[in-house]
């Protein structure tokens, strides 16, 4: 039988978006190992709105 994995998807989405005013949202897709992270997840990713790096937290 088949062990289950420690390794989840997440949703990661841009902290700065929704302040900015303007249409969309900024998501990413990625997956973390639950065992060694078990807090919420941040990352610098690229908003392509806002044309710049911001900061990506996990959502639910």
């Amino acid at each position: 039988m088949a062990k289950k994995g420690n390794r989840v998807q997440v949703i990661l989405e841009c902290t700065e978006h929704k302040t900015s005013g303007k249409p969309g949202t900024s998501r990413y897709i990625t997956t973390k190992n639950r065992k060694n992270t078990p807090d919420r997840l941040e990352m610098k990713k690229y908003n392509p709105i806002l044309n710049k790096y911001t900061v990506h937290k996990e959502i639910k």
